[in-house]
């Protein structure tokens, strides 16, 4: 977002409209208010442009004036100057150069917005680096990046492949800034990251994005599951903020039976109100299917989990979602620049809307977030790991209740809450040190010599299945550690000390953790990142929670009527 150097005249930018339109403004808006507001814009813009005491950039007076005009309304309609939108375009192409990620700037004080990562591009340098989603960017080489625009953020971070990047990030939960290095390259944007079967009847797919080819690679990799022998599926869509709605409709559709809704948009102006129904033919039409979702599944994802869970077509489990559900049409400017501008809003089949409440508040629909029982599960509070939503029913208020077709509760009030809420995993304060400062990544780098290479070379099923740290590894890496900017020590000391460290019996006592992630780290090094998730799965709480609640996705999916 822009810094508006002229808050009282934000609104004069809409006379470049007024200017290509002519009359034909005057002669659909006398009669109404509308025109004598067009009027004031104009004296407006006038009055700034004559008699102001520096000479005024009318471009940017215009710019900044919708940017102002667009403020006022919700947090997603925006203004995308028409370099960025070039930028947007090639986000959904076959690939592209920079740092690999999605973003956005989140307003801060004095409209100094702060820089956050919506996710990393799998297999891209960010993700390579050990940015994670919800990363907070906040300097970029020896620059604050506190208060950049889009602008600056593609100045700072987009570059040729080979070019480095220094990037400074607060990270939740992690009290010191981390630091990144990051060798931008050319980034291919698959979107399922992970195939594999978690055993022998369940298939897992892991969808980051829904762009132009999602639709096609989870075809396929169902396909490729189903000959691995796959009955039931897990849709694994944390992290993924969204894409394309098309991509979002045709994959539903693969699940759902013909004529069911997917989702329905609902405006002021009918031309705007739209309903998104499955067809014949899906490729997952009748077995079991959970859907895993959390706090960054967003927009397309919401769809999809959404209209899983309104038609009793299968479990959603995780944590709540973002709650993305205002539809933007794009409004083309004639110097190439777009007015993104949202038209309507996203509803799940049994009704509820998508889109979380986006100012404070005491709002109904913020209910969820003040339950004590909810809040503790997303804060990683007390000791359950699996709590059945439904069994808070009696407490929510009628007005946030909706039916399934099979007449179970679901819950309004913003995003998807799941039917099973997993709580998030307390990380030690051993484990955070090694994630934080992407230890165990740095040491698999070092450890895999041209011998391991060669051992296991062509071996991928057997290193997943069989490989695992030894005593000898894992006093390897403890050695390493206290190499690289760790001090090691026996006690954790009574003073807080800006230093990192690591304490021995805290790394003894995530040492089950620390093995696998390093594992996966090599899995990923010799065999690529798809390789990555069916080690890590092994210790990934959400996973493993959901592989217990077969019996009941499977009863859904036997219970369904055939169309």
């Amino acid at each position: 977002m822009k810094a508006r150097r002229f808050p009282y005249l934000l609104v004069a930018g809409v006379l470049v409209l007024g200017i290509l339109l002519g009359f034909q403004i005057r002669d659909v808006a006398s009669g109404n208010n509308h025109f004598e507001n067009f009027r004031k814009i104009e004296e407006a813009y006038n009055f700034i442009t004559r008699a102001y005491v520096e000479p005024v950039d009318s471009s940017e007076l215009a710019e900044d004036a919708i940017e102002g005009m667009l403020a006022g309304l919700d947090p997603h309609s925006v203004y995308i100057n028409s370099e960025e939108m070039r930028s947007v375009r090639e986000s959904f192409d076959a690939s592209f150069e920079g740092i690999g990620i999605y973003f956005e700037l989140i307003e801060g004080q004095e409209e100094r917005d702060t820089l956050a990562v919506l996710m990393p591009i799998a297999g891209g340098p960010s993700d390579e680096a050990g940015l994670e989603a919800g990363d907070r960017i906040i300097q970029i080489n020896d620059t604050t990046a506190i208060g950049f625009t889009d602008d600056q953020v593609r100045q700072y971070l987009k570059g040729p492949s080979g070019s480095e990047v220094t990037v400074h990030v607060q990270r939740p939960g992690y009290p010191e800034r981390l630091t990144f290095e990051i060798t931008r390259d050319r980034i291919p944007l698959e979107t399922v990251i992970a195939a594999y079967m978690t055993d022998d009847r369940t298939g897992y797919v892991r969808l980051q994005r829904f762009a132009r080819t999602s639709h096609a690679e989870l075809l396929e990799a169902i396909e490729n599951l189903e000959g691995q022998g796959m009955e039931r599926l897990i849709l694994d869509l944390r992290g993924n903020a969204g894409g394309l709605l098309e991509q979002a409709w045709r994959i539903a559709d693969e699940f759902l039976s013909s004529g069911e809704m997917v989702v329905y948009t609902d405006s002021r102006h009918s031309g705007n109100n739209r309903e998104y129904r499955a067809t014949n033919g899906g490729s997952f039409e009748t077995q079991p299917v959970i859907v895993l979702v959390d706090e960054n599944s967003a927009s397309a994802s919401e769809i999809v989990a959404g209209a899983i869970q309104d038609h009793d077509r299968g479990l959603v489990v995780g944590r709540r979602t973002f709650g993305k559900g205002l539809v933007q049409q794009q409004f083309g400017l004639t110097d190439g620049s777009v007015l993104q501008m949202t038209v309507s809003r996203y509803f799940t089949p049994a009704g509820r809307l998508i889109q979380t409440h986006y100012e404070n508040g005491n709002d109904e629909t913020s209910y969820f977030e003040a339950k004590r029982e909810i809040r503790e599960v997303r804060e990683g509070v007390g000791d359950q790991g699996l709590i059945d939503v439904s069994a808070f029913a009696d407490q929510v208020p009628d007005s946030l209740k909706y039916t399934t077709d099979g007449g179970r509760i679901v819950f309004g009030g913003g995003g998807i809450l799941p039917d099973y809420l997993v709580r998030l995993d307390s990380v030690g304060p051993a484990l955070r040190t090694v994630i934080g400062r992407r230890l165990d990544d740095s040491f698999a780098r070092s450890y895999l010599s041209d011998s391991f290479r060669e051992q296991w070379e062509g071996r991928e099923a057997n290193f997943i299945r069989n490989y695992a740290i030894d005593e000898a590894t894992f006093n390897a890496f403890m050695v390493f550690v206290g190499q690289h900017g760790v001090e090691v020590v026996d006690v954790r000391p009574v003073e807080a000390t800006e230093e990192p460290i690591l304490v021995r019996s805290e790394a003894a006592a995530s040492r089950p953790d620390i093995e696998i992630r390093i594992k996966a780290f090599m899995a990923r090094r010799m065999y690529g990142v798809d390789a990555f998730y069916p080690v890590v799965g092994s210790i990934d709480k959400t996973l493993i929670e959901a592989m217990d609640l077969w019996d009941a996705a499977s009863g859904l999916a036997v219970a369904r009527p055939r169309r």
